[in-house]
């Protein structure tokens, strides 16, 4: 690593690192006129913006997820839009449909919130699978088909999603298609008790925070064009890879106790989103190169939500953080 950080180009990377950052520093302090502490989450949030990846949000009611999501999107000049998820939604409340014009005797086509470049999936867990599935395009492909036509989202475009889990009565669980597009899936804790007392004062004695843009589209792009080029060492892209194989051939790493545990291990989206989401954690550490130590930071949320536990595991009281753990504990980092 050493030799590293002397390479002319990793040395210019750094410079425009720095330069770009300055930018999500300013964005990070408008998102703190509104939330108080909570920096795992905003991080993993820019990491999202960073990475082009879409984010959701777990934890009981009152933790400011959606506080959180629509702070970002306000900081941002940017299209924003928020879809209330219910169980009566229907897929074209989210894409859009096709709607009779009588005068022009013709079908046109009446776009839905999911055209914006920030998207609000509040509760998305109280919508059915049918209603779901109606992101599976547009989170994949950046793109939406109504009828025979088929339109491109803006760009960048991001969907950031809540839910409870601790309700049951009309909820679903998310179809494992649908919870491998999300590049991080994030379990929020409730706030220290400092930050709990400033959040009571805040909300007794002061408005609202009034969050002004402060990043344009096109930085964020900018900055997405630097991340790509943070510097992925062979060693690291073998640990990633340990690491994710591991979930799928526990027996192969020394883990054999594991394999009565899962039912299906982590995809090779796996594998992408974990590297770009260290690539995005060095950014936000202004470092033009990736070490494990990103890599671990970052492990948690991309794998969490992409393997399945086994009957025994839940009989057990076993938690796929607690096997990742397991996990992360015997893979050598390089």
């Amino acid at each position: 690593m050493s030799e590293l950080k002397q390479a002319p180009d990793l040395q210019l990377l750094t410079q425009k690192l720095s330069a770009s950052n300055r930018h999500f520093s300013l964005l990070k302090q408008e998102i703190n006129k509104a939330i108080v502490g909570q920096s795992y989450m905003i991080d993993r949030l820019l990491i999202g913006l960073l990475g082009s990846g879409h984010v959701l949000l777990e934890g009981v009611p009152g933790l400011a997820k959606t506080l959180a999501i629509k702070s970002l999107a306000q900081a941002v000049h940017g299209a924003f839009s928020r879809i209330q998820f219910t169980p009566d939604l229907l897929p074209a409340d989210v894409v859009g449909t096709q709607i009779y014009n009588i005068k022009e005797n013709d079908f046109l086509i009446k776009r839905g919130p999911i055209f914006a470049n920030f998207v609000l999936a509040d509760e998305i867990n109280r919508a059915p699978s049918k209603v779901q599935s109606a992101l599976l395009e547009a989170m994949q492909e950046r793109q939406v088909t109504i009828g025979d036509e088929t339109m491109a989202l803006p760009e960048p475009f991001l969907v950031l999603a809540t839910q409870n889990p601790i309700d049951q009565e009309g909820t679903y669980t998310l179809p494992e298609a649908q919870s491998d597009r999300f590049m991080l899936k994030c379990t929020i804790d409730y706030p220290e008790f400092e930050h709990e007392r400033e959040v009571m004062r805040r909300v007794a004695t002061k408005a609202p925070a009034v969050i002004n843009p402060v990043v344009s589209l096109e930085q964020i792009l900018e900055a997405r064009e630097l991340v790509s080029q943070i510097y992925l060492d062979e060693k690291i892209e073998k640990y990633i890879l340990d690491m994710v194989f591991a979930t799928r051939y526990p027996e192969k790493y020394g883990l054999s106790e594991l394999s009565e545990y899962l039912t299906f291990g982590a995809s090779p989206r796996a594998s992408i989103n974990l590297a770009i989401a260290s690539r995005a954690y060095a950014f936000l550490q202004n470092r033009a190169f990736v070490i494990p130590e990103d890599v671990k930071a970052v492990a948690m949320d991309v794998l969490r939500h992409r393997i399945g536990l086994s009957f025994e595991a839940q009989a057990e009281d076993l938690t796929t953080e607690s096997l990742i753990e397991k996990i992360l504990s015997k893979i050598q980092a390089p």
